[in-house]
């Protein structure tokens, strides 16, 4: 991981640590241990670098809350598109307010000009698939209906202009999300992309990527079997129709008004050979679908503001938002 400081490697290190560390040998999580190391970001009311955030209690029984980024505007009739976004980590690790997704949540309000919905979704292995898909769609319906009395929700937020976005396993998520949200009515809401960052998927067969790039950064063969293992129902294999999207067991979506998708790749994931799957998938289905590839880039680049790449991925993401919602 040339090109990454100092400072964000040892964040990162510290992170993989605690990860590595608070895995018990029964297949569970010392969350205790993790908390440690999964330093938490609060909220800021007063603009932080032109963003505020807050944060909304959507199920306390289940810890199901939100993170709300707005950008700082000097206009009432400001036009800005939403974008539910869903975090990485596995379905395992991480949180809306964990700093590393704080400061990405950040980034992107800022660069796209979105108000950004970030939910706290329940954690594997102690809430399974698909508690984390129950919890994505539920604040879907929540702000749908409720948006109007939220606190600080803005009246200029589009809702007609929603995107579901998500990174690594929160791109996984989206996907998902999205297909139930195709199924369902919506009173206000119009979702009109789909933004799978790095997206987690896989099945039972071994992939190119994942025989090739065993000593690639950040993730590992070994660890996203653990992850698939910790996720999907008890007796099932990778390709459950939650990870393997496209595979045996899918679910046919060419019948689904599916919004335009971009997707981002990193050459140097071991993911990577999932994820032009999961877009070619998308093609075969009739869906419009985009594909932006950055060879160097390892998973999770994009959480490393100094990465050469994540300014291209970031104007890229921010040219998606724009161009869909424009039309």
């Amino acid at each position: 991981m040339q090109d990454v400081s100092w400072k964000e490697r040892m964040y990162r290190s510290m992170v993989s640590f605690g990860i590595n560390f608070s895995r018990r040998s029964d297949g569970t999580i010392n969350r205790l241990i993790m908390n440690l190391f999964d330093l938490k970001a609060p909220p800021s009311k007063q603009p932080l670098d032109g963003i505020k955030t807050l944060d909304t209690m959507v199920d306390s029984t289940r810890n199901l809350w939100f993170r709300l980024y707005i950008p700082s505007t000097t206009t009432e009739d400001a036009n800005m598109p939403v974008i539910i976004y869903f975090h990485g980590g596995g379905f395992a690790y991480m949180s809306a307010n964990s700093i590393g997704c704080d400061n990405l949540c950040r980034r992107l309000s800022k660069q796209t000009g979105a108000v950004i919905i970030s939910v706290n979704y329940r954690l594997t292995p102690e809430h399974k698939y698909p508690c984390q898909y129950e919890d994505g769609f539920d604040v879907l319906k929540f702000i749908d209906i409720s948006n109007s009395s939220l606190e600080a929700f803005p009246s200029y937020a589009n809702l007609n202009q929603c995107f579901i976005a998500g990174d690594s396993a929160g791109g996984n998520l989206a996907h998902h999300v999205t297909v139930k949200a195709c199924e369902y009515e919506f009173r206000n809401m119009k979702f009109i992309g789909l933004i799978a960052i790095q997206p987690f998927f896989g099945g039972e067969e071994r992939t190119e990527s994942e025989i090739r790039l065993t000593d690639a950064p950040i993730i590992s063969v070994k660890g996203t079997d653990w992850l698939w293992k910790a996720f999907l129902p008890e007796g099932s294999d990778r390709d459950h129709p939650a990870s393997n999207v496209f595979g045996p067991k899918s679910v046919d979506i060419s019948r689904l008004n599916f919004p335009a998708t971009m997707v981002f790749v990193g050459g140097v994931d071991i993911l990577h050979d999932w994820q032009i799957r999961y877009y070619e998938g998308l093609k075969k289905c009739g869906k419009e679908a985009y594909l932006i590839e950055y060879p160097n880039a390892f998973h999770s680049f994009y959480a490393v503001p100094e990465f050469p790449e994540t300014a291209l991925f970031m104007q890229d993401l921010n040219d998606f938002v724009q161009k869909q919602s424009a039309k």
